[in-house]
């Protein structure tokens, strides 16, 4: 396995550097191996700088201390246009059509390892490190694998899915042999300011916000009827495209006449009507699935089928035994040992054997 590099200082190796705590020891980790080091910050939002939910001032800020502090030179880029064009105009496009997208793994691919990469090169990088906990490892004849981290908590494999076996080679991640608990501490121990800065969440480089709210610039807002499978009004809903199926988080729906006291969860969106549907109780029959055709298949790994595999449908999700099987036009099928519960077209099922990550694809239909 070459999950780090080798120790040939003649390597130049471009960071990027987040401002946060494991961007910045993986920096730390490279400058240990004796490799040439420099890091770069990324801006890739212009909207709401200022602003309570535009982190990147302090980011900034934050990564510019350590690139001090480590005695590396900084660079500062701005790919908002790319990122608006390759993310999120997709983002914004399957919302409309009432998908739920991930852009983070359009991110890494288009972004992060793809305009990041190429700014790198140009300036003289051999290859480029993230902070991402997963390794690498490579075969006999030279192709590189992407493996699951160490760290089951923080395994970022699934976000890293559909990266090209050159955007691998290319790349190297520092943090895959790693718990996220040991890196804090190493970070503290290095007097790193941000040991213990906040994990970023929310949409890739845009951050936490208020989701309606912040939509509500781009798309239109329809709000509709929150109903029963058997046609009973019971709420109003703000837009379909704000839910996912399986979600039980944010209905507003509570004390509904001549129904318990259980929760409820979004079953399925009419399109037609514009009317959520809902069903009460988590383990009720129409929230669960045996299986989904996916489309767009990215495969690191040779593709065999009948492929015996296991799967995730959405990332920290235990690993799940599958069937997959090409059908028409290159599509998927993939079928569950088990019942699966929130499938939500527009994400992605990804395909390990093992730690090894074999590929993905595109969920485009739920199998009752």
């Amino acid at each position: 396995m070459e999950n780090n590099p080798t120790n040939d200082s003649s390597q130049r190796i471009m960071v990027g550097l987040s401002g946060g705590v494991d961007s910045s020891v993986a920096a730390w980790l490279l400058l240990e191996k004796g490799l040439q080091v420099e890091a770069m910050f990324m801006k890739n939002w212009e909207e709401d700088d200022g602003s309570q939910y535009c982190t990147a001032i302090q980011d900034l800020e934050d990564a510019t201390q350590i690139a001090n502090k480590l005695g590396i030179r900084l660079h500062v880029c701005n790919f908002s246009s790319e990122y608006w064009e390759k993310v999120f105009e997709y983002f914004l496009t399957e919302l409309q059509l009432l998908r739920t997208p991930n852009p983070d793994i359009l991110c890494n691919r288009e972004i992060k390892f793809k305009v990041f990469l190429d700014y790198a090169l140009q300036l003289g990088a051999q290859k480029i490190a993230t902070g991402h906990y997963a390794r690498k490892a490579f075969t006999s004849d030279g192709r590189p694998q992407l493996l699951k981290g160490i760290d089951a908590n923080k395994d970022q494999a699934y976000f890293l899915h559909a990266l090209s076996h050159q955007q691998l080679s290319q790349s190297i991640f520092p943090l895959g042999d790693y718990y996220k608990n040991d890196v804090r501490s190493m970070a503290n121990r290095l007097g790193f300011h941000n040991h213990a800065k906040k994990d970023s969440t929310g949409i890739c480089f845009i951050g936490e916000r208020r989701f309606r709210e912040f939509l509500k610039r781009y798309l239109p807002h329809q709000p509709g009827p929150i109903v029963t499978v058997n046609n009973q009004v019971i709420g109003q809903h703000h837009g379909l495209m704000y839910y996912t199926l399986g979600q039980r988080q944010g209905l507003a729906i509570g004390g509904v006449k001549n129904h318990s006291e259980s929760p409820w969860f979004v079953a399925a969106k009419n399109v037609r009507d514009n009317a959520l549907i809902v069903v009460q109780g988590a383990n009720h029959p129409t929230l669960f699935a045996k299986g989904l055709i996916a489309v767009s298949p990215h495969w690191l790994e040779p593709y065999s089928q009948p492929l015996q595999c296991h799967a995730k449908i959405r990332h920290r999700q235990q690993d799940q035994a599958c069937t997959v099987s090409t059908i028409e036009n290159d599509q998927l099928l993939v079928e569950f040992t088990q019942l699966q519960r929130g499938i939500n077209p527009g994400q992605f099922v990804v395909f390990y054997q093992q730690d090894v990550c074999l590929g993905g694809a595109t969920i485009e239909k739920i199998i009752p």
